[in-house]
C-alpha cells in the first residue's frame, strides 16, 4: 500500500489534471519529492475533489518530513472518499511520525477492518496496537513510582572488561587523544566500544550538561577559527569526512554541532560516541545543541533506541534519554549570533534570557520556546504560520529582523532541513540554515555542508561536500517498522 495511484482520465477537464498528476509521479519516482508536490498542487488546483491526488501529495509530504502538511491531505483525502484505505495508511504513518500513536492505531485499525485478508493492513495494526498497549503500561508504572535515574541502577564497577577485549580504553577514567584516535579507528573497521567505557562516557557527560545553562555563551577570539556544523543524523562516515575536511576538533579548531546527531542513519551510535568523547576532552571547544531528535519519542521511532538496544542494552537507551534531556537548546557566539536547531518563536518580544531561564530537563513540549527551538522552520512569507512539520511554527523574514534587533545580534544561524547545497542563506542574510548529512539517508542527493567563521567579523564561510561510501547497512535499518512508507 506504499505506492502512489494512477486516477482515469474520464471527466471533463481532469485531463489536464492527469497530466500534471503524471508529471508529479514522475518526479516522486525520481525523488525530486519538492517538484512532485508542485505539480500534485497544480492538480489539485484544477481538480480538487479527487482524493487521489491528496493521497500522492500526502505520500511526497512524508518523504520530505512535513508531517504536518500530510496529515492535512490525507485527511483531506479521507473526507472525499472514506474507503480510501492508501489515505489511512498515509495519515497514519503521519500520526506515528508525530509521536499520536493512538491516533494512528484508529486509522490502522480502519484499515484493518476495511482489509482483514491483508497481511501487510493486520501487521501494521498489530505493532500500533502493541505499542500504544506497552507506553499506557509505562505511563501507569511512572505514576505509582518515583522515577530513579538510570545512572542509580547500574552498578559500573561490577562490569567487567572481557580479557580478549583490544578497543579504546579509558585512561583512569577519562577520555583523552589516544582514546579517540583509537575510538575512530575502531568505528571505521565496524569495531565496538566496550560498555563500561560507554556507560562511563554517558555517565561523566551527564554530569558536565546539567552543569551547564539552557543558553550557552561562547566567546571566539579575533583570528580563532570556529566550525558549526549541522545535522548529523547518524551519518558517521559523513561525520568523518568533516573532520578530513576541516581537521579533527581540538583546543585550536573548535566547533558547535547543532542538534540531530542521531536517527534515521544506522551509525547513530558510532557518531554520539564520537561527539560526546570529543565534548569530554575540549569541553571549552567543543559544543552540542539539542535537536528535535534528540527526545525519546523520535529516538523511538527513527531508529536510534533500537540501534542502542541492538549493539547495546535498553537501558543504555534509557540513559541516552537522560543524557539528551540535558542539552544545551542554543548557543550565542561572541554575542552576536545566535545558533539553535530549529528556529524562532510563535510569540514576539523574546529575550535571550528567556532562552536561558528555559527548564530544559524534559522530553520536548509541543508548544513553546523550547518547542520552537527545536521545531520550527522559516517561510519566504511575511508574519507566522502553521508548521508544515505539525509542530513548531514557520516564521517570516519580519519575524527574524525584529528578534535579532531587539537581542542585538546579527543574523541567526540554524539546521533542521535538508539543502540541497547544504546550506541557505534567507530572510536578507539574517537566517542561515546548514544541513551536514549530505545524500540524507542515502536518497535525497543533496549536498553537506559546514560554516566557519572567524572571531574578528563573524562573516560566514561555507564549505559544501558530497556523500563517502558507507558499509552496506541501510538507513533506518533499526526503525519503527510501522514507518515503512516513509524509510
Amino acid at each position: 500500500m506504499g505506492d502512489f495511484e494512477n486516477s482515469p482520465n474520464d471527466k471533463s477537464g481532469v485531463i489536464t489534471a492527469d497530466e500534471y498528476k503524471e508529471k508529479a509521479n514522475a518526479f516522486f519516482k525520481e525523488q525530486q519529492y519538492d517538484k512532485a508536490i508542485e505539480y500534485y498542487s497544480k492538480a489539485i488546483e484544477l481538480d480538487p475533489k479527487n482524493a487521489i491526488y491528496y493521497s500522492n501529495r500526502s505520500f511526497a509530504y512524508l518523504k520530505t518530513e512535513a508531517f504536518g502538511f500530510a496529515l492535512a491531505d490525507a485527511t483531506k483525502a479521507v473526507e472525499l472518499q472514506k474507503s480510501y484505505t492508501k489515505a489511512y495508511y498515509r495519515r497514519a504513518t503521519a500520526y506515528m511520525a508525530l509521536g499520536k500513536f493512538k491516533l494512528a492505531l484508529r486509522d490502522y485499525e480502519a484499515v484493518h477492518k476495511a482489509c482483514p485478508n491483508d497481511k501487510d493492513a493486520r501487521l501494521k495494526y498489530n505493532e500500533c496496537n502493541k505499542l500504544v498497549k506497552k507506553l499506557a503500561f509505562e505511563k501507569a508504572i511512572a505514576v505509582n513510582e518515583v522515577k530513579k535515574s538510570v545512572v542509580d541502577s547500574i552498578n559500573f564497577d561490577s562490569i567487567t572488561i572481557e580479557e580478549d577485549y583490544s578497543g579504546p580504553a579509558l585512561e583512569d577514567g577519562k577520555v583523552t587523544e589516544k582514546f579517540i584516535k583509537d575510538l575512530l579507528a575502531t568505528y571505521k573497521q565496524q569495531g565496538k566500544l566496550h560498555r563500561k567505557y560507554a556507560y562511563k562516557i554517558l555517565f561523566d557527560v551527564k554530569s558536565y550538561f546539567m552543569e551547564q545553562p539552557s543558553l550557552i555563551d561562547v566567546t571566539i577570539e579575533d583570528n580563532e577559527k570556529f566550525t558549526v556544523c549541522g545535522d548529523i543524523h547518524g551519518q558517521f562516515y559523513d561525520l568523518m569526512n568533516i573532520f578530513e575536511l576541516n581537521g579533527l576538533p581540538s583546543p585550536t579548531n573548535p566547533y558547535l554541532f547543532n542538534g540531530d546527531f542521531v536517527d534515521r542513519g544506522s551509525f547513530s551510535v558510532e557518531c554520539i560516541f564520537t561527539l560526546f568523547s570529543f565534548k569530554l576532552l575540549y569541553p571549552e571547544k567543543f559544543f552540542m545543541s539539542r535537536g528535535n531528535h534528540e527526545s525519546h519519542t523520535m529516538n523511538q521511532m527513527y531508529g536510534f533506541e533500537g540501534e542502542v538496544r541492538s549493539k547495546y542494552t535498553a537501558q543504555m537507551a534509557d540513559l541516552f534519554t537522560e543524557v539528551y534531556n540535558w542539552l544545551p537548546l542554543a548557543h550565542c557566539l561572541n554575542k552576536r549570533v545566535l545558533v539553535m536547531h530549529g528556529g524562532l518563536f510563535a510569540k514576539d518580544g523574546v529575550k535571550l534570557d528567556d532562552i536561558r531561564s528555559i527548564d530544559r530537563n524534559r522530553q520536548p513540549p509541543e508548544e513553546g520556546l523550547m518547542c520552537d527551538l527545536l521545531w520550527s522552520d522559516p517561510q519566504n512569507a511575511e508574519g507566522r504560520a502553521p508548521s508544515k512539520r505539525g509542530v513548531g511554527i514557520q516564521f517570516g523574514p519580519d519575524v527574524t529582523k525584529a528578534f535579532i534587533e531587539e537581542n542585538g545580534l546579527d543574523y541567526i544561524v540554524r539546521s533542521h532541513e535538508v539543502k540541497s547545497e547544504g546550506y541557505e542563506v534567507a530572510h536578507n542574510e539574517k537566517c542561515i540554515t546548514v544541513f551536514s548529512a549530505p545524500n540524507y539517508c542515502d536518497t535525497m542527493g543533496n549536498k553537506g555542508a559546514f560554516i566557519t567563521l572567524r572571531g574578528k567579523d563573524m562573516k560566514p564561510k561555507f564549505t559544501s561536500y558530497t556523500a563517502v561510501p558507507h558499509p552496506d547497512i541501510k538507513p533506518m535499518a533499526y526503525a519503527n517498522p510501522l514507518l515503512s512508507l516513509i524509510a
